[in-house]
């Protein structure tokens, strides 16, 4: 067992590099990904669309589909999705966005209602695990 903390180069840096993107385990047979929560920024880490929640989420994935294709894995091998929102009156909105990304396989979730999140504007925030069976 393995393992391995990164940054892939396919998302922007971590915020004052103050922690890595993902927590890769390397397993017998597989490999587990643990992904750090996405927030909706630009390349630059400025939030995109401020308040809108489907612009948000769209960016979000964007950002998870990058750092899950950096591992060889996809919204397939997603097991578990974690979901922090600032008003779930959005959660229509997102779940519109979200049922893109997952057509076939509807993992675990959780979703929950916070006060606020670190960047002004952000209306979410969202963490993966993904499970990648080795051939």
């Amino acid at each position: 067992m393995t393992m391995t903390l990164d940054n892939p180069a396919t998302v922007p840096a971590p915020f004052g590099d103050r922690f890595a993107h993902v927590a890769r385990l390397d397993l017998p047979g597989g490999t587990l990904l643990v992904l750090s929560g996405q927030v909706g920024v630009d390349d630059h880490g400025v939030i995109v669309e401020p308040g809108d929640v489907r612009a948000q989420s769209n960016r979000i994935f964007t950002l998870i589909g990058g750092l899950l294709a950096a591992h060889g894995a996809t919204f397939d091998d997603v097991m578990h999705v974690r979901t922090f929102m600032t008003d779930l009156g959005d959660l229509a909105g997102y779940a519109a966005v979200r049922s893109r990304y997952f057509p076939h396989s509807r993992p675990a979730s959780t979703t929950v209602e916070v006060s606020r999140l670190f960047l002004d504007g952000a209306v979410l925030e969202v963490e993966v695990t993904a499970a990648v069976t080795t051939s």
